[in-house]
C-alpha cells in the first residue's frame, strides 16, 4: 500500500479542484486536529481560496503523520463538498482511516397512523415525544437521527450556505494603507463580547448611547456576574441544571449582538460547537418585514431555506433538535401582541407573521424547540417567556486591546491607536461598544498609519488626531469618501477640500435622507426611497455609498439601512451644517431639535416641512451634539468644498450661540437629560468664546439618578472650568461615576457648595481625590454627601486628616461607608481642632464599642458638633429612609444598580445596635417601622431573583 503522503501528492489536483471554492470548514478541522497552527491558520484564512489550500497541502504532505491526521479530517468533513469528493474519500480513506463504529440507530415511539400530512404535524409536538432512552441518544448524536438518510443532504446544504453567509464580518470603508486590515473573515476579526445575565426588571427606554456606560459600571463594580460566551448561551443554567429552551440577549445598537449570534451560528455550521441541535434556523426580523400574506412556519422555512424544504417534515419530527435564532426584534415593523391568549397553531397554520413569531418565542407553537432571540433594550419582550436574559455588555479594556491589534497588520499603528484611545476619555468609553471601536479604528488609520509620515495634509492631522465624537466620525466618513467614492482619484496628499467637492453631491443627498426619515425615526429604506433623495441603486454599488448604507438582498426585494443609527445621525448633522447659512436659522433649529419649537418661515432646507412629535426630542440628543461638532467644523473650515457660500456672519456665531445656551440655562426649568445634552453639545463644539458666556449661567447642576459616563463627566468638567463662579449645587447621587469618572471632575469639585457624591461606586482611591480637594485653599465645599461609597477605614482616615484644618465643611454625611473601628482612630485627634464642622453622620457602620467610646469623646471636645452614629438619634434621618426604602421598591434598577442589598442589610444591623438603647418613644417607632420596611424588602427581592 502507498503511503498516505504519496496518495494526497497524487491526488493534490483533485482534492484542491474540490476544496478551493469553499475551504473554511477543512482548514478549521486541520487546526483544530492540530495539523495546522492556530498563527498559520489565520495566515491562511487572508490568502486567496486556492492559495490557501495548495498552502496546507503542501504543509499537510510533509509528513507522513500529518498526512493521516488529514484524511481523517477529510472524512469528517466531506459533506461539505462535491460528490464527487465524497466518492473519492470513500474510495481511498477507508485503508488509512478508522472507521467509526456506527450508532445505534434511534428508535421512535409507535404511533398509530393519523392520516393526511397535516395529522403529522397537528398540536404541540406531543407526539414526537421520545423515549428517555431513545431521547438521550438523541440529544447526544442528534445528527444520527431517524431520518438521517432523508436528511444528510439538504443539512449539508445548510451548512454550507450558513457558513457561506456568517463567515464573512463586513468591513465598511477600511482604506488601503499599510495599517488597514482588508481581511474581514470572522475568525480573524471576531474579539469576545462581555455577556452576562440581564437582572434588570425594567428595560431602559433612552436613548441606549446614553445607557451604555452606567450598565457597565453596574456590572462590573457591584456584579460577581457569570461571563457567558455566546455558544454557551443553551448551556445548563446554575440554579436547575438543566438548559433554558428560550433564550433572550439584548442589547443596543452596535453592541455586538447580531454578530455574537452570527459566530454561534457559524460554530454549528463548520461542527465545531451547538452540535446537540440537527439545524439551525438563523431568521432575520428586518427580512420578516418583508411577508405581508399569513403563511405557516413550514411555508416560511421552505421559502427562506429552499434546499431544506422536502426535509422540513423529518426535522419537525425531532423538535427538539432544532435551534431559531431571531435576530433583530427592535427592526420587527409589525406590532407584537404579548398578551393574546394563544392559539391552538401548527407548523402548518397560516397566521400573520407577526403571530407567528410571538407563538414561536411564548412556546405555544413547538415548545420542544430552542429560541435564541436578540434585541435592543427599547423593543418590549417580557422576560416571562424565557428561562434565560442576557445582555451584551460589548467589549472590556483588554478586548479593546485585542481588537485593535487584529484590525492592523501593523503592531505598531495598532500600540499607537490604543494607547491614543486609553488616554482620551471620549474615545475610551465608546470603544466599549464594537461598533464603535470599528469606526475609531478606521478613523485613526488616516492619522496613525506608518505611511503618512510627512505627506500633504497628513503630517499635520497625525499632530492632531480626533478628540471628540463629531470628530471621530467624520475622520470615518473622510476615509470612506476618499478611499471608496473616488475610487483611486484622490491619493493620500490630495487637500481635504478637493476630496470633499468632489463627493459633495452623494454626501448632500445621502444627508438629506438621512435627515429628513431621522425625524421620523425610520431607519428602514426601500429602492424609490433612495430613488426620491437622487440615491440610484448604481451609486450604491459604484461608490462608498454601498459602505455606509448596507443592502438587504432577499430574492427579489431589496431594504436598506444606514449600518447603524449614530451613522445616520452623524450624516443628518453634516447636512445640516451645510445647509444652514444665517445664525437665525440656526438659532431656530436648536430650538427645534432640542424643545420642539416649531421654527417660523424659513428658507434653510432643514427648516422645511418639519414634523416631530415632541415625545421623539429625546431620540434627536445625539444628533445635536453631532451637529455642533460639524458646525465647528464647518467654522474651522474643515467642511470646505462642501459649502459654496461663506457662513452669514460667521465670526458672531459664536457669540450667538454662546448667549443662546446662557437663556436655556438660565430661563428653563432643564430636566436631567436636556441639561446634560446641553453640556454635551457645548463640548462638541468646542469653542471657548461660546462656553465661557454660557457656563457663568450655570449655578445648580441636578443630575441625580442619572447613569454617567466618563465623558458625560468630561462634559461636566469641559463647560464649568469655564465658570469664574462657585457652584451652588452639584448633586451626582446615584450616578455611578466611579473613580475616574470623579478624577475627571476633579479640577471643578472645590467650587461646588454642596457636592453630592452618595452612592457612586467610589472607593478609598476617590477619598484621597476628595481629601486633596477639602486641603486645598481654593476650597468652597460647605456639604459634602459620601453616603454608600466603599471607602472603608483607610478612606475615611484620609478625610479626618484633611478636615482638620479645613475651614468650610459644615456636614459631612458617611452613612454606610464602610468605615470600622480603625477607622476612627484619628477622628478625635484631626476633628478635634476643626472649628466648621456643624453635622456628622456616620450611621451604618461597624465601629464597635471603641469607636463609640471615640465618638463620645469627641463630643466632650466639640460641643458644637452634632454627631449621628444611630438611627434613632434621629427623626429626620429615619423618615429619609424610610423614603429611601420606599424608593427602591418602587424603583428595582436601584436595588441592582448600587448593590443595595448590601446597604440595606448594614442599615439593618445598626438598627439592632441602635434598637438596645432605644425602645420607646416616637423614634423607637419609626425604628421598627423601617426595619420591618427593609426586611420585607430583602426578601421579596431574593424570592424575585430566585424565581428568574
Amino acid at each position: 500500500m502507498n503511503s498516505a503522503q504519496q496518495l494526497l501528492r497524487s491526488q493534490r489536483d483533485l482534492l484542491l479542484n474540490c476544496t478551493l471554492d469553499h475551504p473554511a470548514p477543512l482548514l478549521r478541522w486541520l487546526r483544530d486536529a492540530e495539523v495546522l497552527s492556530s498563527a498559520h491558520y489565520l495566515s491562511l484564512l487572508e490568502r486567496s481560496p486556492s492559495n490557501a489550500v495548495a498552502q496546507a497541502l503542501e504543509m499537510v504532505c510533509a509528513t507522513e503523520e500529518s498526512s493521516l491526521k488529514f484524511l481523517q479530517v477529510l472524512r469528517e468533513v466531506q459533506d461539505y463538498y462535491c460528490r464527487d469528493l465524497q466518492v473519492w474519500v470513500e474510495r481511498h480513506c477507508r485503508d488509512y482511516v478508522v472507521s467509526k463504529p456506527v450508532p445505534a440507530p434511534v428508535q421512535i415511539e409507535e404511533k398509530k397512523p393519523k392520516g393526511p400530512l397535516a395529522k403529522l404535524f397537528k398540536g404541540k409536538s406531543k407526539r414526537f415525544t421520545l423515549t428517555p432512552e431513545v431521547k438521550a441518544k438523541e440529544e447526544l448524536k442528534p445528527s444520527r437521527s431517524v431520518k438521517l438518510a432523508n436528511i444528510r443532504v439538504p443539512i449539508s446544504a445548510h451548512k454550507t450556505t450558513l457558513l457561506k453567509r456568517t463567515e464573512q464580518l463586513k468591513c465598511y470603508s477600511e482604506g488601503e494603507g499599510v495599517a488597514s486590515n482588508s481581511a474581514s473573515h470572522i475568525e480573524i476579526r471576531y474579539t469576545d463580547l462581555f455577556v452576562t445575565e440581564d437582572n434588570d426588571l425594567v428595560d431602559s427606554s433612552q436613548h441606549e448611547y446614553f445607557d451604555l456606560a452606567s450598565r457597565r459600571a453596574r456590572i462590573y463594580v457591584h456584579q460577581a456576574c457569570q461571563r457567558i460566551r455566546p455558544c454557551h448561551l443553551l448551556g445548563p443554567q446554575v440554579t436547575s441544571g438543566r438548559p433554558p429552551k428560550r433564550v433572550k440577549v439584548k442589547g443596543i445598537a452596535g453592541i455586538g449582538k447580531s454578530v455574537a449570534v452570527q459566530r454561534l451560528v457559524y460554530e454549528w455550521a463548520i461542527g465545531k460547537n451547538m452540535r446537540e441541535f440537527t439545524c439551525i434556523f438563523d431568521l432575520r426580523f428586518r427580512e420578516l418585514n418583508l411577508i405581508e400574506a399569513p403563511l405557516s412556519l413550514l411555508e416560511l422555512l421552505g421559502e427562506r431555506f429552499r434546499y431544506l424544504k422536502e426535509a422540513l417534515p423529518d426535522l419537525f419530527t425531532s423538535p427538539s433538535s432544532l435551534l431559531f435564532v431571531l435576530d433583530g426584534l427592535d427592526e420587527f415593523k409589525f406590532p407584537l401582541d404579548w398578551n393574546s391568549p394563544d392559539k391552538n397553531i401548527d407548523v402548518l397554520s397560516r397566521v400573520p407573521v407577526s403571530e407567528l413569531m410571538v407563538a414561536l418565542i411564548k412556546g405555544s407553537l413547538l415548545p420542544e424547540a430552542s429560541v435564541i432571540l436578540t434585541t435592543r433594550p427599547s423593543t418590549e419582550a417580557p422576560k416571562r417567556f424565557f428561562q434565560r436574559c442576557c445582555v451584551v455588555l460589548g467589549f472590556e479594556e483588554d478586548q479593546v486591546k485585542e481588537y485593535t491589534n487584529k484590525f492592523y497588520k501593523d503592531r505598531k499603528v495598532a500600540e499607537k491607536v490604543y494607547d491614543y484611545i486609553l488616554n482620551n476619555d471620549n474615545l475610551f468609553v465608546l470603544s466599549f461598544i464594537p461598533l464603535y471601536c470599528y469606526i475609531i479604528c478606521t478613523a485613526m488609520a488616516e492619522f496613525f498609519s506608518s505611511g503618512n509620515q510627512d505627506v500633504g495634509d497628513s503630517k499635520s492631522l497625525e499632530l492632531n488626531p480626533p478628540r471628540t465624537v463629531s470628530e471621530v466620525y467624520f475622520c470615518y466618513l473622510f476615509t470612506a469618501v476618499k478611499h471608496h467614492a473616488l475610487r483611486g482619484s484622490a491619493g493620500r496628499s490630495t487637500p481635504r477640500s478637493e476630496v470633499l467637492s468632489l463627493a459633495k453631491q452623494q454626501l448632500t443627498n445621502l444627508g438629506k435622507l438621512a435627515y429628513e426619515n431621522l425625524l421620523q425615526k425610520k431607519i428602514m429604506f426601500d429602492r424609490a426611497d433612495l430613488e426620491n433623495y437622487g440615491v440610484t441603486p448604481a451609486d450604491l454599488q459604484s461608490t462608498f455609498l454601498c459602505h455606509i448604507l448596507q443592502p438587504l438582498k432577499e430574492e427579489t426585494v431589496e431594504m436598506f439601512s444606514f449600518f447603524h443609527l449614530t451613522v445616520q445621525e452623524h450624516l443628518a448633522a453634516l447636512y445640516c451644517a451645510i445647509n444652514l447659512f444665517g445664525q437665525e436659522d440656526i438659532i431656530q433649529a436648536l430650538d427645534f431639535w432640542c424643545f420642539g419649537l416649531c421654527p417660523p418661515s424659513s428658507t434653510a432646507a432643514p427648516l422645511q416641512n418639519t414634523h416631530l412629535n415632541m415625545d421623539k426630542l429625546e431620540s434627536l440628543q445625539m444628533f445635536t451634539r453631532f451637529f455642533m461638532g460639524m458646525l465647528r467644523a464647518r467654522l474651522a473650515g474643515q467642511l470646505d468644498g462642501l459649502v459654496l457660500s461663506p457662513m452669514e456672519q460667521g465670526d458672531g456665531i459664536s457669540t450667538r450661540l454662546g448667549l443662546w445656551f446662557q437663556d436655556q440655562f438660565k430661563g428653563r426649568n432643564l430636566k436631567n437629560q436636556a441639561a446634560l445634552n446641553l453640556l454635551h453639545c457645548l463640548m462638541e463644539f468646542h469653542i471657548k468664546e461660546a462656553t465661557s458666556i454660557a457656563a457663568p449661567e450655570i449655578k445648580k447642576l441636578n443630575l441625580f439618578k442619572m447613569k454617567l459616563s466618563v465623558v458625560d463627566c468630561a462634559a461636566m468638567h469641559y463647560v464649568l472650568q469655564f465658570s469664574p463662579h462657585k457652584l451652588q449645587e452639584l448633586n451626582l447621587g446615584y450616578s455611578n461615576i466611579g473613580n475616574r469618572g470623579l478624577n475627571r471632575l476633579g479640577p471643578i469639585l472645590h467650587r461646588c457648595e454642596s457636592l453630592y457624591l452618595r452612592y457612586n461606586c467610589l472607593d478609598r482611591q476617590a477619598a484621597i481625590l476628595e481629601s486633596a480637594i477639602l486641603k486645598s485653599n481654593e476650597c468652597q465645599v460647605k456639604k459634602l454627601f459620601m453616603c454608600g461609597n466603599n471607602l472603608g477605614p483607610e478612606g475615611v482616615m484620609e478625610l479626618w486628616n484633611a478636615l482638620e484644618h479645613n475651614t468650610t465643611v459644615e456636614e459631612l454625611y458617611l452613612d454606610i461607608t464602610g468605615i470600622t473601628e480603625r477607622g476612627t482612630e484619628n477622628i478625635v485627634s484631626c476633628l478635634s481642632r476643626n472649628t466648621s464642622l456643624r453635622t456628622l453622620t456616620i450611621v451604618g457602620n461597624d465601629i464597635g464599642e471603641v469607636g463609640r467610646r471615640r465618638l463620645r469623646e469627641l463630643e466632650q471636645c466639640r460641643p458644637g458638633l452634632r454627631i449621628i452614629a444611630n438611627f434613632v438619634d434621629d427623626l429626620g434621618l429615619l423618615q429619609a429612609y424610610l423614603d429611601w426604602v420606599e424608593e427602591i421598591r418602587g424603583d428595582s434598577d436601584q436595588m441592582d444598580s448600587v448593590k443595595n442589598a448590601d446597604a440595606l442589610q448594614s442599615v439593618l444591623k445598626g438598627l439592632q445596635v441602635a434598637g438596645e438603647q432605644v425602645e420607646k418613644g416616637e423614634n423607637a417607632e419609626k425604628a421598627k417601622e423601617l426595619r420591618t420596611n427593609i426586611v420585607e424588602l430583602l426578601k421579596s427581592s431574593t424570592n424575585l431573583i430566585g424565581g428568574r
